[in-house]
C-alpha cells in the first residue's frame, strides 16, 4: 500500500502451470467452502509512471544476507492486461484463495490506481472464479488528503454500489457487500470528529445500498485507524460490522534491527489479539466487540521504497517509513504455521466468521506477497493449499 501514517510522497512469460484460457464458471455462493481467504491486492505494476517494478528490480541487499532484489517468477507483468489478471485468478483459486480485496484509492482528485481492477481483474474472462471486494484507502497521497470532503464520500458511495455491488462475484456476507476502511479516524477528519455526522454519512451509505436491493452493508474497519482507548466506543457509535488488521507491524513492532524474526512477530500478534499489549486497535482483546477476521502476514521488507538509499545510508535511518527493520525467517514451513494459527482462531466461528485475511498477494515492495519469486517459486501458495485446500 502507499501509505502508513508517516506517509511519503507519492512512488513513482507467467509459469506455465496455469493457462490464460480457463473457462469461467458460475460463480457459487459464498458461502460455499470451509473458510474465506482474502488476500489483499495491491494495484501499482504495469508499464505505467507510478509502478513500482522498476524500483524493484533496482533493489539492492542493505546487510549482510539481506535478500533483495526480489524478483517475480512470472515476470515484471502488466496487471491491467485481462490476460495477464486471469492467470493470477487461475493460480490463486488453485491455491485456496477465494477473494482478493483491492487496495482502493478515491480522495477529493478522484480515483487513482483503478485500472487493475477495472481494466485488468473485472475484465478477465475468468473472473467469476473469484471474488473481490474493496479496502478504500483513505490516507494522505502525496498532495491528497485522505480526509476527503463529505460530497467526496456521498461521490464514493454512489461509485462503488453503481460499479462494484452489483457486479456478481463482489463478496457478500450474509448477502451484504463487503466494504472496509483503512484509517476510520481520518474518515472522523471529514466530518471534524463529529461521530453524528459520520454515522449519518454511513447510515446514508447502508440506505443506497438497501435500496439498490442489498439486505444491507457490511462494513468494515482496519484497527490502524481505531486505535486506542476509543476503538469500542467508535465501533458501536459508527455501527462498524467487523474489524481487521492489514499487516502485523502496525500492531507488533519489530525489536531487532536490522531484522526481527518472523517467528517472533507472529506468535505477539496472536497473543495480543487474544489478550491485547500491543499498539494501534490491539492494545486490548479484539474478542469484546464485533468480530475480527485475522490476519497473516508473509513478512515485511519495505527497503525497495528507499530509492536510491547506500546500505550505509540505510542502515544509519530506522525511521520514517519506508525506512525501518525488515523481517527474516519468513519461510514458508512458518508462514504456514501461522497459517494455522489463525485457522484455529477461526475455526469454531460460525460460518460468515470463518474469514482470515493476508498480506499480501503482491506487496513487493514491503516484501508480503504470495506471487511466486524466484527463491521460493510456488511454495507460499503451496502452503496455503496444505492448510485450506481439502486434499
Amino acid at each position: 500500500m502507499l501509505r502508513l501514517r508517516y506517509v511519503f510522497s507519492y512512488i513513482l512469460g507467467f509459469c506455465a502451470l496455469f493457462s490464460g484460457n480457463a473457462n469461467s464458471k458460475p460463480f457459487t455462493k459464498p458461502d460455499s467452502g470451509k473458510y474465506d481467504i482474502a488476500v489483499y491486492y495491491f494495484p501499482n505494476w504495469g508499464p505505467f509512471e507510478t509502478s513500482e517494478w522498476k524500483r524493484l528490480s533496482k533493489a539492492k541487499p542493505m546487510f549482510k544476507g539481506h535478500q533483495q532484489p526480489k524478483v517475480p517468477l512470472w515476470g515484471y507483468e502488466n496487471e491491467n492486461n485481462p490476460e495477464v489478471m486471469a492467470r493470477k485468478i487461475d493460480a490463486a483459486t488453485a491455491y485456496g484463495v477465494n477473494t482478493f480485496i483491492f487496495d482502493w484509492y478515491y480522495n477529493d482528485a478522484g480515483k487513482y490506481l483503478s485500472e487493475a481492477l477495472e481494466k485488468g481483474f473485472l475484465k478477465a474472462k475468468n473472473a467469476n472464479k473469484m471474488k473481490f471486494s474493496l479496502l478504500w484507502c483513505n490516507h494522505d497521497l502525496g498532495k491528497e488528503k485522505g480526509a476527503v470532503k463529505p460530497e467526496t464520500f456521498e461521490k464514493i458511495t454512489d461509485y462503488v454500489i453503481e460499479h462494484y455491488f452489483k457486479q456478481p462475484n463482489y463478496w457478500k456476507i450474509n448477502g451484504a457487500p463487503y466494504f472496509s476502511i483503512y484509517q476510520f479516524d481520518t474518515f472522523l477528519e471529514t466530518f471534524g470528529n463529529d461521530t453524528t455526522k459520520a454515522f449519518a454519512a454511513l447510515d446514508r451509505f447502508r440506505t443506497k445500498v438497501k435500496n439498490a436491493g442489498f439486505p444491507d452493508l457490511h462494513l468494515n474497519g482496519v484497527l490502524w485507524g481505531l486505535r486506542g482507548a476509543n476503538r469500542d466506543k467508535t465501533i458501536n457509535t459508527l455501527g462498524i460490522n467487523s474489524t481487521t488488521s492489514y499487516v502485523w507491524i502496525h500492531h507488533i513492532a519489530l525489536p531487532n534491527f536490522p531484522a526481527s524474526n518472523y517467528n517472533t512477530i507472529g506468535n505477539a500478534y496472536f497473543k495480543s489479539i487474544e489478550n491485547g499489549g500491543a499498539v494501534n486497535g490491539l492494545e486490548t482483546s479484539v474478542n469484546s466487540t464485533v468480530p475480527y477476521h485475522p490476519n497473516v502476514s508473509m513478512g515485511w521488507d519495505s527497503s525497495p521504497r528507499c530509492a536510491n538509499a547506500t546500505p550505509e545510508y540505510w542502515n544509519q535511518h530506522q525511521t520514517p517509513y519506508p525506512y525501518g527493520a525488515v523481517i527474516e525467517n519468513n519461510t514458508p514451513a512458518n508462514f504456514k504455521a501461522a497459517l494455522l494459527k489463525a485457522k484455529a482462531y477461526v475455526e469454531q466461528k460460525p460460518r460468515s466468521e470463518r474469514i482470515i485475511v493476508i498480506n499480501s498477494w503482491n506487496e513487493w515492495g514491503e516484501g508480503s506477497y504470495l506471487e511466486p519469486d524466484t527463491k521460493n517459486k510456488m511454495a507460499y501458495l503451496e502452503a496455503l493449499r496444505d492448510v485450506f485446500v481439502s486434499k
